[in-house]
């Protein structure tokens, strides 16, 4: 008889829980469902909160958050899983960051949570009952988790400075309009 391992459990838990919250996140961009705003809405909204282009912006989003919530409840490519749903995430952060941390007024506490989740199943990663363990670890590599979240990294670090740029710009314009 095997042992039930609760560190296994745990990770299972904690993949499907935010894997599962993820995915609802990604699918109402990129499809509208639960009430989001689907691939159009959250392109507008993409463009309007300074992530341009906004239709680009909103893909990369989605799927971050679904495909890479999919993989977590999967455990499947747990590393790269992990990484690209932690650099969506800090996406969500840069937006909410100006409102200071706590969620209750509109802060970055959730998505920084989510983000800081996410990556530390992806560096953790997934257990035993997990695709990846019945895989032999084929896409969970040591090499994988480096890569992952060094391309994650870079990735979110460009979209964040272009989004600043961008917003810095517009600034500009408007006092140029004013003044």
């Amino acid at each position: 008889m095997t042992c039930i391992n609760r560190r296994d459990l745990a990770l299972l838990a904690l993949r499907a829980g935010t894997g599962a919250v993820l995915m609802a996140h990604g699918t109402q961009k990129l499809f509208g469902w639960f009430g989001g705003g689907g691939l159009a809405g959250t392109a507008a909204a993409m463009e309007h909160m300074g992530f341009r282009p906004g239709r680009q912006s909103a893909i990369a989003a989605g799927l971050g958050e679904a495909g890479g919530g999919a993989l977590l409840v999967l455990g499947l490519a747990t590393p790269a899983a992990g990484a690209a749903a932690a650099g969506a995430m800090a996406g969500a952060v840069s937006v909410h960051a100006p409102a200071g941390f706590f969620n209750q007024g509109g802060g970055f506490e959730y998505p920084a949570f989510l983000g800081f989740t996410a990556a530390a199943v992806g560096l953790a990663g997934p257990g035993r009952y997990s695709v990846d363990h019945v895989t032999r670890h084929h896409f969970d590599q040591p090499w994988t988790v480096a890569l992952a979240f060094a391309g994650s990294a870079l990735a979110a670090a460009a979209v964040v400075t272009r989004r600043a740029r961008a917003q810095q710009e517009e600034r500009v314009r408007e006092e140029q309009r004013g003044g």
